[in-house]
């Protein structure tokens, strides 16, 4: 792997960068409560380029990613868009947040329009969710949630895809299927994306670029630009590249 601090672009030269985030500071509280909960923290991200903040709990990985989303504006710095100020943002939560009284085929429907429902049925097709496009979340296991929380953030053919820790709370095996049929979609509708994890393991199967935050207040203190030959290319190459940022986020501890 390779260090690189322009690695927005290096990781794809003929991307062209779609954000640039700066967030010189973001507290909570005020007065002898205020918290300092993110600290000089800037990067930029490319299209198509998938981006990995990884540190530990409670740096501000999920409150940069509201920020980037535009759920908190309450912060000093700036989001510069070259799509302008209304990008389509798609989101993957912890949970899947279906809506459970509406069926699989519905949830993705509600976020795309009617003359789009062909991308909603592809996108169930390509996930293995079709034959349970008419089932209702309670009917269908935790894995399958989770594609359908996939399949609807990528419904809106999304600028951006902010993804909040996706699969945090399954196991080994479950975890890298849901890696794959991430990427399943992704590959289908590639689009740039920011994902938030402590686990380097996401990290590696899926980033073009990692950046280590370290403990409150959040700051960047490594970016680590993993090599093109080994992105996204399967499980075994994956534990290897996780080794590594293991490694070079204990350096940086």
């Amino acid at each position: 792997m390779d260090h690189a601090a322009a690695a927005g672009t290096e990781s794809n030269p003929l991307a062209a960068l779609i954000l640039d985030v700066e967030v010189r500071s973001k507290s909570f509280g005020a007065g002898a409560a205020r918290r300092l909960v993110l600290d000089q923290l800037a990067f930029t991200l490319a299209e198509r380029e998938i981006v990995a903040l990884v540190g530990p709990s409670g740096c501000g990985k999920t409150t940069l990613l509201k920020i980037v989303g535009g759920l908190d504006k309450e912060f000093d710095g700036h989001l510069r868009w070259r799509a302008g100020d209304s990008p389509k943002i798609g989101m993957i939560f912890q949970e899947p947040r279906l809506l459970p009284w509406r069926t699989v085929r519905e949830n993705l429907l509600l976020v795309a329009p009617a003359e789009r429902a062909g991308v909603a049925d592809e996108l169930l097709r390509t996930l293995g969710l079709w034959p349970f496009r008419d089932a209702y979340p309670q009917r269908i296991s935790l894995g399958m949630a989770r594609r359908a929380a996939i399949a609807r953030a990528f419904a809106i053919t999304p600028d951006l895809l902010l993804m909040d820790e996706p699969f945090v709370s399954l196991d080994p095996d479950m975890a890298e299927r849901g890696r794959e049929v991430l990427l399943e979609a992704w590959r289908r509708r590639p689009t740039s994306a920011l994902l938030v994890t402590h686990d380097p393991m996401d990290a590696a199967a899926l980033a073009d670029r990692v950046l280590m935050l370290s403990a409150s207040p959040g700051r960047i203190v490594d970016e680590v630009a993993i090599e093109p030959r080994l992105r996204r290319s399967g499980a075994e190459t994956s534990m290897r590249v996780a080794t590594q940022l293991r490694a070079a986020r204990a350096a940086t501890a």
